[in-house]
């Protein structure tokens, strides 16, 4: 039992952790969103419809898939992965001794009278002008592997792996707010359309409207005043069909980043605006479920465990760190026995680095991770309270925007009806034309105004979408498939 005892004191001595207790921080949101954001619940849950589905428009659907496949940031994430991961395999590869092979043959001439020159142990042959030597050696052997008794090399593994996985859930966030963005600007575009096509048709009505009010002037029916009126009335026209066409180029253009160039194959029929989404249900469930479907949330979590690892590696400096060396093979003077019980060689030895005055860098070093951990924890709160605003936010806008569709195109459909009686009264002589001014503006307006709301609406469906946790759809391109990922997972 003795000469075990060694042997024990090491695994014991093994065990030690001094890194921090993973517990992550309670949430600081409130258990429950406002219950006035949420007279629509009930339905399904963002996570569990894909996108496609969610997002029906087969040219919105043909964009986010380019997106995916093209976008230069998506592929700068994606790399950022495989370097994360190269990492972790790397630091894992230090838990373990690495045993090299050797092999090593010389064959030396000396000066015959030279003293101690061939007595290395090696066979040796005389010439006429000097003396040769041979030898020959193989081995295994193991050059200063650490044993871990403080978990240093262990918390540097787990720190290695933290970051790795923190680094897919950063992917998958970036793949989410990529699914937004392109769908965010798309729906910008077919708003921005739905204007323009707006603005041509007044613009077509007002320039009819110019050349009736022409006609009239120059029969004597009306002054000069309407004509200039009428043709103010098209100039305003004109102005906002111009900025119009703007937004939309930007808007294009911006789209065109996003997926990573210009699409060469034909697109297909977009939906109209108002059809874009169908009008789903998402039930908000409870801030405590995003915890558990977020990626940012996620990968602030992880980013908390590499901190508190880090921790553990800082503190495991204050203790001595020993390293083992050893070796096993044959060495021979001759080649044909050098595989011999007689032959046989070997050696271990252990070193023992003890820092004994390094003049706080050390200290410094644990206070710079007990630093970076409070940080850590402020960030993953923070994404948690990130990740509340908006879906409280996106709640109130599905609410209250809903509220603003409807009144708006009330309000479009009376002044509709006021633009109407103002030409009839008109035509009849009974108001001048500077009523029929202020009722067509105000009714081009308030068409213009309601297909923006009625944008900003299904670009909040979109983010509501978003932020619950929804847009995926089967496993991420990156998602881990082979054994060094699976280990990473599953902590081993």
């Amino acid at each position: 039992m003795p000469r075990f005892a060694p042997l024990l004191l090491i695994g014991a001595l093994t065990g030690c952790q001094l890194a921090p207790s993973h517990e992550p921080p309670p949430s600081p949101t409130a258990a429950h969103y406002p219950a006035d954001y949420k007279p629509m619940d009930g339905e399904v849950l963002a996570n569990e419809i894909g996108w496609r589905e969610f997002l029906e428009d087969p040219r919105l659907e043909l964009y986010i898939e380019t997106a995916l496949q093209r976008n230069r940031d998506l592929q700068i994430a994606v790399a950022r992965i495989e370097e994360a991961r190269g990492q972790f395999g790397v630091q894992g590869a230090d838990r373990y001794p690495t045993l090299a092979a050797t092999a090593d043959a010389s064959r030396g001439r000396f000066p015959t009278g030279s003293a101690g020159r061939g007595s290395t142990g090696g066979a040796t042959s005389g010439t006429s002008s000097g003396q040769i030597t041979e030898q020959f050696s193989v081995g295994l052997g193991i050059s200063a592997f650490e044993l871990d008794f403080w978990g240093r090399v262990r918390n540097l593994t787990e720190a290695a792996r933290a970051q790795y996985l923190s680094t897919i859930e950063a992917q998958r966030a970036f793949r989410l707010s990529l699914i937004a963005d392109v769908a965010l600007t798309y729906l910008a575009v077919r708003g921005a359309e739905a204007r323009i096509e707006l603005a041509e048709a007044t613009l077509q009505s007002r320039r009819d409207g110019l050349r009736i009010a022409r006609v009239r002037f120059e029969a004597g029916i009306t002054s000069a005043l309407d004509l200039n009126q009428a043709q103010a009335l098209l100039t305003q026209a004109k102005t906002e069909l111009a900025n119009l066409h703007l937004v939309r180029a930007e808007q294009v253009n911006y789209l065109t980043q996003l997926i990573g160039g210009p699409l060469q194959q034909p697109l297909p029929e977009p939906l109209p605006l108002n059809e874009q989404i169908e009008p789903l249900r998402l039930d908000a469930g409870l801030p405590s479920e995003l915890l558990l479907v977020r990626p940012d949330i996620l990968g602030a979590e992880l980013d908390l465990r590499a901190a508190r690892a880090n921790i553990g590696v800082a503190r495991a400096a204050f203790f001595p760190q020993i390293s083992l060396t050893g070796s096993f093979g044959y060495i021979s003077n001759e080649l044909d026995n050098l595989v011999s019980r007689d032959n046989r060689t070997w050696s271990i030895g252990p070193s023992l680095y003890l820092p004994l005055f390094d003049f706080g860098r050390n200290r410094g070093n644990l206070t710079v991770a007990e630093a970076r951990e409070n940080a850590a924890v402020a960030q993953y709160e923070s994404a948690i309270e990130t990740a509340f605003r908006e879906v409280a936010d996106a709640l109130a806008g599905r609410r209250w925007l809903a509220e603003q569709v409807a009144a708006q195109a009330e309000n479009v459909a009376t002044l509709r009806r006021i633009a109407d009686l103002a030409r009839e009264r008109y035509a009849e002589g009974v108001v001048n034309y500077l009523q029929v001014l202020d009722a067509e503006r105000n009714l081009f307006d308030a068409e213009q105004a309601f297909i923006q709301v009625k944008r900003a609406q299904i670009q909040n469906l979109v983010s509501l979408y978003i932020a619950l946790g929804g847009g995926t759809e089967g496993p991420s391109p990156a998602a881990p498939t082979d054994t060094t990922q699976r280990a990473a997972t599953s902590g081993r």
